[in-house]
């Protein structure tokens, strides 16, 4: 029988860890690609206290993949109607372009409303490509494009506990104070995580408005990003 050193074995996990996980990153479209290297090189802008939260993220990730092949992030704010939208997008976007296969992304709210409008129109100034069949109705599906090589991410407002979310073994993460507080309890989550984001909404209808809409989806992106960068 031959034995191994201890080094060795752990080496040996490790790089089977990693290639559970890793697959190419997906071609990003552009403009979103060169968005994406700009947030990439704003990291050193994340506070030591935030990115602590973030490795959690990552860490859920990381056990999730690594336990079962998959994990559901499951996004959640009041209304599911701008921050949860972002986080969901970015957290796919993030994904994508490190090449982590088994990350399933949702959002969701204690209420449904509607995917605002405001956000909408972010998410197409930071280069993604957003199409909608009716926007007359009220709450609108929205297909958000971030790569000719992926299916598009199937954005409206809804129930946390509404399907197509998942009902069972997901990460919730609260994106919100209110619905940190009206949530104790997520049911069917399995972890739960608080990674909180100042509504925009603040702005809304002031000469500030597309400036603080553009100013929180480059953070949720550049915090997306730098937590998936801790799995590569």
């Amino acid at each position: 029988m031959r034995f191994y050193p201890l080094v060795w074995i752990l080496a040996i996990s490790v790089a089977v860890s990693t290639n559970l996980i890793a697959s190419e990153p997906v071609k990003l479209n552009e403009p979103l690609a060169d968005y994406t290297k700009q947030r990439q090189s704003e990291f050193d802008q994340i506070p030591v206290s935030r990115r602590s939260e973030l490795a959690e993220l990552a860490d859920q990730v990381r056990d999730a993949i690594a336990a079962g092949g998959q994990v559901n992030l499951h996004f959640i704010c009041t209304h599911n109607s701008r921050r949860s939208h972002l986080a969901q997008i970015w957290a796919t976007v993030a994904a994508a372009d490190r090449g982590i296969e088994g990350v399933n992304t949702f959002s969701g709210g204690t209420e449904a409303t509607a995917m605002n409008v405001r956000i909408v129109a972010a998410l197409g100034r930071a280069g993604f490509d957003v199409a909608t069949a009716a926007s007359d109705v009220p709450n609108p599906r929205y297909d958000v494009r971030y790569s000719h090589a992926a299916s598009p991410i199937v954005c409206f407002s809804k129930v946390y506990d509404q399907s197509p979310n998942p009902s069972a073994g997901y990460c919730a993460v609260m994106v919100c104070s209110d619905a940190d507080a009206n949530c104790p309890v997520v049911r069917g989550a399995a972890t739960r995580l608080v990674i909180k984001y100042v509504d925009p909404k603040e702005s809304d209808g002031t000469p500030q408005e597309s400036d603080t809409y553009d100013e929180r989806c480059a953070q949720v992106a550049r915090e997306m990003l730098y937590a998936f960068s801790l799995l590569s």
